[in-house]
């Protein structure tokens, strides 16, 4: 339990962060730490199928607002403050390595299952939807609605990619609106 309350101390200062900071790609940042630390909440929460969804939606977010931000704001660069972001970042990697590492190490060993769903899974999953593997059951036949939500998010996370990293349509930088009435 104390290690939640870490996790989301963790989640409010990166979130804070993320509204305290001036440059838009620290913001940025932030805002992708805390979705990564939630990613490991879900982890530590033994719900992996909702952590790497997570994970792939944040990875998703943070190439879209990155993308969206570069051109505009590139602080680090300009100020000097290299080693400071840097330092951030590897530091970050660091206790996302750490926590990853302890919440991986306690997960249980393939083939046994320690809750009771997922023995319920693995002894009755062929036999009462008719499907040739275990997995296909459990994702299309006992958790078809988590899995449409799932693809939901993911569709919507590629969507968006592929608004921002769309040209046409973009006004050029100094490049006027002609009026259609002349």
């Amino acid at each position: 339990m104390v290690i939640m309350y870490v996790l989301l101390a963790m989640m409010i200062i990166a979130a804070i962060a993320a509204i305290e900071m001036e440059d838009l790609i620290s913001s940025v940042i932030a805002v992708g730490a805390v979705g990564l630390v939630l990613s490991i909440a879900f982890l530590v929460l033994k719900v992996p199928d909702l952590a790497i969804t997570q994970l792939v939606v944040e990875i998703l977010c943070l190439i879209i607002l990155i993308r969206a931000t570069l051109k505009r704001d590139l602080p680090f660069s300009a100020s000097g403050r290299w080693f400071l972001n840097t330092f951030i970042a590897v530091a970050f990697v660091v206790i996302f390595l750490i926590f990853a590492y302890y919440s991986v190490k306690d997960l249980p060993t393939f083939g046994y299952p320690v809750m009771k769903v997922a023995k319920f899974y693995v002894d009755s999953a062929l036999l009462k939807t008719g499907a040739t593997n275990i997995v296909a059951a459990v994702i299309l036949d006992f958790r078809a609605y988590d899995t449409l939500g799932e693809a939901t998010i993911l569709f919507t996370a590629v969507i968006g990619v592929m608004a921002v990293m769309r040209r046409i349509g973009r006004k050029k930088i100094g490049e006027k609106i002609e009026d259609e009435n002349e």
